[in-house]
């Protein structure tokens, strides 16, 4: 028992350590955006770095405890996506534009994150409320409307975007590659949030519960 408890607290520490490190690596690929005078590679990275400090506020202000699995997954996403958006340095590309598979993993994993929130707080809702009742089957409907909904409003805001920098001969912070990538990234969307549907309730459960006790002292 005691061998699994070392063990234990070993991984934990070890995912706290390559969050950090992700956050830290985060930093540099910022600075690499302001070296060559990107504003997309500038403004993704920034919201990134905003996105991986989430966990953190949660549990400090709002004193929700976050597994460091949690964690670890949030920060990834946002990394993978700002790594993508600059690449290596001095190869002339970035992996969303040399790399065909980067775009898929991102948005899936992405869509996962966006499907754990909404997951663990409509659980919340549902376990800490007399009024509302959604049957477990329910709920994996829910998370993919839920994330369907999002791409929807990203993909939108992407040709917004891109519409606006044309217009105003500006560079886009946010790159569309056309209808049919448009479609595999709902199709991607609909995998991450597939996979919070059914492993959800092992990972998601305390993260539920401790936004339901704050809800309930609210």
């Amino acid at each position: 028992m005691k061998n699994v408890l070392i063990r234990g607290l070993a991984s934990q520490r070890r995912q706290r350590q390559l969050s950090y490190l992700m956050e830290i690596s985060l930093v540099g690929l910022l600075f690499v955006g302001i070296e060559r005078g990107s504003v997309g590679v500038i403004v993704n990275t920034v919201v990134c770095l905003v996105v991986t400090q989430l966990p953190a506020l949660l549990e400090r202000d709002y004193e929700i405890p976050m597994d460091p699995r949690i964690t670890l997954w949030v920060t990834s996403a946002a990394f993978l996506h700002a790594l993508g958006t600059v690449g290596i340095p001095g190869m002339g590309w970035n992996f969303y534009s040399g790399v065909e598979w980067w775009d898929h993993l991102t948005h899936a994993l992405s869509a996962s994150v966006v499907a754990a929130v909404g997951y663990a707080t409509v659980r919340a809702i549902d376990e800490h409320s007399d009024t509302v009742y959604l049957p477990p089957k329910f709920m994996a409907v829910i998370m993919l409307l839920f994330v369907l909904a999002f791409a929807v409003l990203w993909e939108l805001l992407e040709f917004g975007i891109g519409i606006a920098a044309e217009q105003f001969g500006t560079a886009s912070v946010l790159t569309q590659y056309g209808v049919y990538d448009t479609l595999w990234d709902v199709v991607y969307n609909s995998v991450g949030a597939v996979i919070v549907a059914l492993w959800g309730g092992v990972y998601l459960t305390d993260l539920s519960s401790a936004i339901g006790e704050r809800f309930g002292k609210n």
